[in-house]
């Protein structure tokens, strides 16, 4: 194995053994990277389809946070008017 070979190896097992929640600019000084530039376009490259997985994820965990109903109006707000001035349909 070259020495690049085996520093691109090292630098490859370093990332990928890291942490999700470590640093990249911590990354980026373990591995002697002049710029962080260099770090991420080495190492952040994922498949698309890892990406949109979680992306997908996260959306449905929104949705599921979201709440049911409406809040409780504020007291001394009458929630007819309210319902006038947010565009409602008359009940």
């Amino acid at each position: 194995m070259t020495r690049e070979c085996h520093a691109r190896f090292s630098e490859s097992r370093t990332v990928q053994s890291r942490p999700a929640t470590h640093p990249l600019r911590d990354v980026q000084t373990i591995l002697g990277h002049a710029h962080l530039s260099t770090t991420a376009d080495v190492y952040l490259l994922e498949e698309e389809a890892a990406v949109i997985r979680r992306v997908a994820q996260h959306l449905a965990d929104r949705e599921a946070r979201q709440p049911e109903s409406a809040p409780a109006v504020a007291v001394g707000y009458d929630a007819g008017d309210l319902g006038v001035l947010f565009g409602e349909t008359p009940r």
